[in-house]
């Protein structure tokens, strides 16, 4: 198992198959991708979870976090995850934050974020604001 800096477009493939599969493949491409630093996690040569950072004045938000769903609850999200908090620190990042679908906040927690009283509902699926200050 690898972690490296991925292109935007060796995201773009996962996210669109694993988060919103049912939405056109642009309908996962963020405005600010040309911005972002884009993480995955490779078992051998293939792409299993990746994530992306937007890092801005000190505050990171990691954003469009997918796993495969067959290697889903193998411990490679929480691999990335933890591998990506550390390079935020490692950047002087303040403060990581994200938002969480809330059906995975549970998840999240384990990591030290913490639920904001700020929610929103986007395409029918709930989501909380979470953060941890570094």
């Amino acid at each position: 198992m690898t972690i490296r800096k991925v292109d935007k477009e060796d995201v773009w493939e996962l996210r669109h198959q694993v988060m919103w599969p049912e939405k056109p493949f642009d309908y996962i491409k963020l405005d600010d991708d040309d911005l972002g630093i884009h993480y995955g996690l490779f078992k051998g040569s293939i792409l299993i979870s990746v994530i992306s950072l937007f890092i801005n004045n000190g505050v990171c938000q990691f954003r469009k976090f997918a796993t495969l769903e067959q290697e889903q609850g193998k411990g490679y999200g929480s691999t990335l995850l933890d591998y990506v908090i550390k390079e935020a620190q490692n950047n002087d990042v303040k403060k990581i934050w994200c938002n969480a679908r809330q059906n995975k906040v549970n998840f999240y927690k384990k990591f030290g974020l913490k639920e904001t009283n700020s929610s929103f509902i986007k395409q029918g699926k709930s989501y909380v604001i979470m953060e941890k200050y570094l």
